[in-house]
């Protein structure tokens, strides 16, 4: 699943090609947006600004319409010049935009809506959604004491962003076991996760992913000390944590 520093990579991305530009076409294969764009045309209307809010991406047109897109597993987005072809076959596409000198389109997007800015701020899964990890400034978090901390890490309603492989990459780089409880961490430690966090995620924004220290290494031996890196079904999504048992205490 991407997370929260590839949505805002693509989000940066769209913004420098679509803002300010006056959409001149609209398609997509999903119903419900194209009822939306029946009765209040997409076309003619300028896209104001492009962004990320953890894993969701937000384009807002002008005349208070927002299309919220969740990429999950599969989805992504390509900009393309006109005429220039497709790296996907048509039937994987949901969403086109077109302006006079860019194509957006998304590709398999499972999670694709308009909304307005009231209706957006009612929206389940996103008005919920804890401080951003590569927007917000903060240093702390709060978190339920008996939560493990590789579960608080993924919950976007505690801090939005961070998914699944950064949470093994991140507990690993500050030296915390993900299964600890959050109570029993410091509060100089949860400052660390957080600082690690950022870091990591701007630089995998900026710069793409280095390789990885813990995850998806299971049985092979860990790049600092050598032990061999474990994994376990973790929280109640049962998602897969990866780490080292020795320099992760």
């Amino acid at each position: 699943m991407p997370e929260g520093d590839t949505i805002f990579r693509t989000a940066r991305t769209l913004q420098r090609a679509l803002a300010g530009q006056v959409v001149t076409g609209f398609e997509t294969q999903l119903p419900k947006l194209a009822r939306v764009d029946y009765d209040h045309p997409i076309a003619g209307r300028t896209v104001e600004s492009v962004s990320a809010s953890g894993k969701w991406l937000l384009i807002k047109f002008s005349g208070d319409l927002v299309l919220l897109t969740h990429m999950l597993m599969s989805g992504s987005w390509h900009i393309y010049r006109p005429g220039e072809k497709w790296q996907r076959g048509r039937d994987h596409m949901r969403v086109a935009i077109s302006t006079a000198n860019i194509l957006a389109v998304a590709f398999n997007v499972p999670v694709a809506e308009f909304h307005t800015e009231s209706s957006l701020a009612r929206r389940p899964g996103f008005n919920r959604l804890g401080p951003d990890i590569l927007v917000d400034s903060f240093d702390h978090l709060e978190i339920p004491p008996d939560l493990e901390i590789g579960v608080a890490l993924v919950d976007q309603s505690i801090v939005a962003g961070i998914g699944n492989m950064f949470k093994s990459e991140v507990c690993f780089l500050a030296g915390v076991n993900p299964f600890r409880r959050a109570g029993d961490l410091t509060r100089v430690e949860v400052q660390s996760l957080v600082s690690i966090a950022r870091e990591v995620l701007k630089k995998s924004a900026e710069f793409g992913r280095n390789r990885l220290w813990v995850y998806h290494r299971a049985g092979e031996p860990c790049r600092k000390c050598g032990a061999v890196i474990l994994t376990r079904k973790q929280g109640p999504d049962a998602r897969v944590t990866f780490w080292c048992p020795i320099c992760q205490v």
